[in-house]
């Protein structure tokens, strides 16, 4: 079997860049919680969550929990999730805990926004959202309930978002035992909300896909090259003008939107002159894309 060396190397460049995403995204999550979350008592879900409610009860090291409680949780979740996304996730926990060690010393004595709980729950929501959202596309995550949600989201179709919400709301009603004020609890509740709406748009708004009506005298060069650089396949449409009833070749092509610049510059090298039709798709499933996720009644499977 012959192996495409360009192939590869664009693997490697990939793999190399979401390691360099996951790194960054745990930093800006690190950056929320420590400094929004922490020293305003805001309770957030997941192992953040618990291990916020045990430093404010018995001062344990949040890094320390954090960290133990991931490791059991990575352990269960390897079976289901395979190597490649437990891999990122250990690389992920680990930046992420180093991160909130190295920040908790920077910061300390710095309690930023005091006066203004609201203010520190929105931006450290954001802070958190945007992390694990760019670690879920990146096939990692801040573990945790992002772990379950990611579980869950593989065999049904429910939005990471909402599974995260419903893993986390336990955590933080529970908060009440240790702070007492159901205040702060409700603030927690606000910063989920934050949480579940900011991973939502993150990873749909990178995951988003489009197509391409592509008209050209030099349809199969196009082709080509779609298929070998941007690694997408095309259709070949038969098609007839209506005002001058020449017959054409359109290319139909389905994309990540990510992918429509190197796309646009394949068409502007063969042929510039050529007319394209760029629209948003609202879902792709199938190879390449997002898997499909159906809901099967009980009827249906004693069918078979």
């Amino acid at each position: 079997m012959i192996t495409n060396p360009h192939r590869k190397q664009r693997k490697y460049v990939s793999e190399i860049q979401d390691y360099l995403m996951i790194a960054l995204a745990m930093i800006i999550g690190s950056v929320g919680w420590v400094i929004f979350l922490l020293p305003n008592k805001i309770t957030t879900g997941g192992v953040a969550g618990i291990s916020s409610i045990l430093y404010w009860g018995t001062g344990i090291p949040v890094q320390a929990t954090y960290f133990a409680i991931n490791a059991v949780l990575l352990a269960v979740a390897l079976k289901v999730l395979g190597w490649k996304f437990c891999v990122k996730t250990i690389y992920a926990v680990i930046v992420f805990t180093v991160t909130v060690s190295i920040l908790q010393e920077l910061t300390s004595g710095i309690h930023l926004l005091a006066d203004q709980p609201f203010m520190a729950t929105i931006t450290g929501g954001c802070f958190l959202g945007c992390s694990i959202g760019l670690g879920l596309y990146c096939n990692g995550s801040t573990g945790g309930s992002d772990v379950v949600a990611a579980i869950i989201n593989k065999y049904r179709d429910i939005s990471l978002g909402r599974a995260i919400l419903i893993c986390d709301m336990a955590i933080v009603t529970s908060s009440y035992l240790v702070l007492r004020d159901w205040e702060q609890v409700i603030y927690g509740y606000v910063e989920l909300v934050i949480v579940s709406l900011c991973v939502d748009r993150v990873v749909n708004s990178m995951r988003s896909s489009v197509q391409f009506f592509i008209i050209s005298e030099k349809p199969e060069e196009i082709g080509r090259l779609i298929n070998a650089d941007a690694q997408r396949g095309c259709t070949i449409i038969n098609s007839q003008g209506f005002y001058s009833g020449a017959q054409v070749k359109m290319l139909f092509v389905l994309a990540r939107q990510s992918e429509s610049q190197r796309i646009f510059n394949i068409i502007d090298e063969v042929d510039p002159h050529a007319f394209v039709s760029q629209s948003a798709v609202i879902g792709v499933y199938g190879n390449g894309f997002d898997p499909f996720k159906v809901k099967h009644s009980a009827a249906h499977h004693n069918e078979k």
